[in-house]
């Protein structure tokens, strides 16, 4: 199915939903959404309400979305729709003739190129709407133009039900390692940074005194705020396909664990305004396999397995493929997980209502 055929799909789909549902009295916009989660790390879909998204590009739909219609989020990310953790997608046309559809991501502070759960949620979400050709058995291929570049899912389907989903990376890569920033709490800390659709630090979180599994979620996020900001004043970020790629998403505090073992190694991810990933963080375990990879600790087709440190949700990862990215030595990595359905609503924006388009507390 065509990209365009795929978004007027899912909204006609949504107003046969709207039409069998009495709503409340109301006199503004109604926006339709399905919500699930990947590993505890919510995907809130909007499937109809958006207004037309200007672009002849994904990337320039995507700084159109942020310059002019940035309300929509904030409606459906922040308070009273959505909390500070809340994380969303749009569905959109995509310019790629192989893309079924373009994805643009979103979170409590603006829009980021790639995220691997997301993806794992959006591609069940596909073949059970239909919005690819005819499902197949053992697995359904869903392409999703993210904007960070074309990513291939497959979804498992047996008997007309979907499954666990996995997805094969953009080119991933190793910017710098052994970084050192100064923060004023800790003093001199090394960092490596690695990219998997988007950028991260990664960082042992003993380094802090901290356990990424068992510390208090606000020790541990304030400890990887500061890594952020700190890298952000020291390491000039650069990305070969797109500037708009080049900025750093968030640090991701690990437990260590990087030299191979059949044992789970655990992630906690802080990313955009302090936010928490309950996931193993799709995109970063991508990342984490690209610095694991170049650094010797991994091999091709090594699987190893992730754990949340928030929710010990468990994705798989493994470098497939040798590439390049540009002049960086690359590697194209597999990630798996399971997605969840958790409801569906219609959300109303009253004219009157003075906290319409949402709000956060700090």
């Amino acid at each position: 199915m065509a990209s365009a055929a795929v978004v007027a799909a899912v909204a006609a789909r949504a107003a046969q939903v709207a039409q069998s549902l009495t709503l409340p009295p109301h006199d503004g916009q109604v926006l339709s959404v399905v919500d699930m989660h990947t590993g505890g790390e919510p995907v809130r879909i909007l499937i109809s309400g958006l207004p037309q998204i200007r672009g002849s590009t994904l990337l320039t739909k995507r700084r159109y979305v942020s310059d002019s219609m940035d309300s929509v989020r904030c409606v459906l990310m922040w308070e009273p729709r959505g909390h500070r953790d809340m994380y969303g997608v749009l569905l959109v046309e995509s310019e790629l003739p192989e893309a079924h559809f373009g994805v643009l991501f979103m979170h409590n502070e603006g829009y980021s190129t790639m995220c691997g759960h997301a993806v794992i949620a959006l591609a069940r979400f596909a073949v059970d709407q239909k919005l690819v050709t005819e499902p197949t058995s053992p697995e359904t291929q869903v392409n999703l133009h993210c904007p960070c570049g074309l990513v291939t899912a497959y979804v498992e389907y047996e008997n007309g039900k979907t499954g666990r989903s996995r997805f094969h990376s953009v080119p991933a890569f190793v910017f710098a390692t052994d970084v050192t920033i100064y923060i004023k709490e800790y003093g001199k800390v090394n960092i490596d940074v690695a990219y998997g659709g988007g950028f991260y630090a990664f960082v042992n979180s003993k380094r802090f005194g901290l356990d990424v599994c068992n510390s208090k979620t606000r020790d541990l996020v304030d400890a990887a705020t500061a890594v952020t900001e700190a890298i952000k004043g020291k390491v000039k970020l650069h990305h070969p396909d797109s500037e708009d790629l080049a900025f750093l998403y968030g640090t991701i505090f690990t437990d260590g664990n990087d030299a191979y073992s059949a044992e789970p190694t655990a992630n906690l991810c802080v990313f955009a305004d302090a936010q928490v990933d309950r996931s193993p963080t799709g995109s970063g375990v991508t990342a984490r396999i690209a610095l694991q990879f170049q650094k010797g600790q991994i091999a091709l087709n090594q699987m190893r397995t992730f754990k949340s440190g928030a929710t010990n949700a468990l994705f798989t990862g493994k470098a497939i493929k040798e590439t390049k990215c540009g002049e960086f030595n690359a590697v194209i990595v597999e990630v798996a997980g399971n997605a969840y359905y958790t409801g569906a609503s219609h959300f109303l924006i009253e004219k009157g209502d003075p906290l319409k388009n949402g709000f956060l507390l700090k």
